[in-house]
């Protein structure tokens, strides 16, 4: 028995380089259960961000339809299994090709792009929505492959990378503010406060202070602590709906979404002829991509550090691998009804607690999988539960707008309409747009025109096209 102990012990050293690594199985496997503890409230926020956009068979938005439970229609519930194989494909492919520890989900933002500008304000079906995901998938492993997609990252300025976390997240958290009741619509002001005598409205605000608090003291899992005790909170409150719970249960099917991609309907949607088509479809995988490519390259940056990733030459070790495997997960996102995939930056959790290898992955892939056994319970979390995170996130994400050069106007501007734009316009890809327009037109009206890529140059009329030929 302990020989083959040993044996075991002696693979996973051999296959993930522990020692090498500085690390050993035990703080693996510890790293990964708090990746995995610290990064699964996705697992709850994305299938309420996907129903908005019409994946459920009422086809609702609003309020009445980020209440219903998620598990209660069919498609909505196929996009719960769908999250959990597509975390599950993602991660273990970083795992076990990458060997890095970093997991790999469909990103918050991305989905919300995914529900709120392309579905809702774009109006495309989800169906068109995931055949635009899988080509910006193939696109990524493309580009990966043969280096491109590092030349991007190069070519724009560090202002707007820097804008574009930063816009993406005041988005998402109006998003949360939205769902949970906190901001509404007012046609003299546009926005104004909710009700806060609404039930709703009250446990929204239990949950922030709940999670705001777990995350000020720093404990580990703290989104989805939070959201588990509000949704107990909501039992009383008359909100969560607990009748026929199941703790355990059999994993819904994901027929409904699996190979749902309409690339038909896709590329001759709107009825504006084909180029009018195109360019629509060209900037929905163009923002997909932007938004992913900075997402994945930020988090491996930010991160690398931490984990002694970095490399004698100063570039980060498995930089390519840890790319194409997003590029991977993105592909099949799309096949299983899920948005554009990110690398999570929640795997600093398990990074801080001494993960260094794949193995800390491999560990929450797993786990990924055993979630799908479990989704009874993920189906009674109400929306106020999961609001919460959203504007969590956004406090989070707006951590990135300190590095926004404001001293030079010709990058405080761009970088401004990036951040702007996105809440805003309710778009993401509208900021972004805005941002890559501004950058060339104030570096030339100063003459600062070589401090432009190429590449911005034609980012950006192919934006000025898309505005011209698809007004909103």
């Amino acid at each position: 028995m302990e020989t083959v102990a040993k044996k075991k012990k002696s693979f996973l050293e051999s296959y993930f380089k522990l020692s090498e690594n500085g690390t050993d199985l035990k703080t693996e496997i510890l790293a990964g259960f708090t990746t995995f503890i610290t990064m699964a409230y996705a697992l709850l926020v994305i299938p309420n961000i996907l129903k908005a956009s019409g994946m459920n068979g009422a086809g609702l938005f609003g309020d009445e339809a980020l209440s219903l439970s998620i598990l209660n229609d069919p498609v909505i519930a196929s996009a719960f299994t769908g999250t959990c194989i597509i975390s599950a494909i993602g991660t273990l492919v970083m795992a076990l090709y990458a060997n890095l520890p970093f997991a790999v989900a469909p990103g918050i933002g991305l989905t919300a792009f995914f529900t709120y500008s392309v579905c809702l304000t774009l109006g495309y079906t989800w169906q068109q929505g995931l055949a635009a995901v899988a080509i910006s998938g193939i696109l990524f492993i493309l580009i990966t492959v043969t280096s491109i997609r590092e030349k991007i990252v190069n070519c724009l300025p560090q202002n707007i990378k820097v804008a574009i976390t930063a816009g993406i997240g005041l988005f998402i958290a109006l998003i949360g503010l939205k769902s949970g009741g906190i901001v509404v619509a007012n046609p003299g002001t546009l926005v104004s406060f909710g009700d806060f005598t609404d039930k709703n409205v009250v446990l929204t605000l239990i949950g922030i202070i709940i999670m705001s608090v777990l995350m000020a003291k720093r404990v580990k899992g703290a989104m989805l602590i939070s959201i588990l005790l509000t949704t107990i909170i909501g039992i009383p409150m008359g909100i969560t709906n607990v009748a026929g719970l199941k703790v355990f249960s059999m994993p819904p099917s994901v027929a409904p979404t699996f190979m749902a991609m309409d690339f038909k309907g896709l590329l001759s949607h709107g009825g504006k002829g084909v180029l009018g088509a195109l360019t629509s479809v060209l900037m929905v995988v163009l923002t997909f991509s932007l938004v992913d490519l900075f997402d994945t390259i930020g988090t491996l940056v930010g991160t690398a550090q931490k984990a002694n990733m970095i490399k004698k030459d100063g570039r980060i070790r498995g930089m390519k691998k840890a790319l194409l495997a997003d590029a991977i997960a993105t592909t099949s996102s799309a096949f299983f009804g899920g948005a554009t995939t990110a690398t999570y930056i929640e795997s600093t959790a398990g990074i801080a607690e001494g993960g260094r290898t794949g193995l800390t992955t491999l560990v929450t892939g797993v786990l990924f999988i055993l979630s799908l056994f479990f989704g009874g319970i993920v189906g009674i979390v109400p929306a106020q539960a999961t609001a919460p995170a959203l504007i969590i996130i956004g406090v989070l994400m707006l951590e990135s707008i300190k590095e926004v050069n404001f001293t030079d106007f010709t990058e405080a501007v761009p970088a401004f309409f990036t951040i702007a734009m996105m809440p805003f316009s309710y778009s993401i890809a509208n900021g972004i747009a805005a941002g890559i327009i501004f950058y060339p037109i104030m570096k030339l009206s100063v003459g600062k025109h070589k401090e432009v890529h190429p590449i911005m140059y034609v980012l950006a009329v192919l934006f000025v096209i898309r505005f011209v030929l698809l007004p909103e």
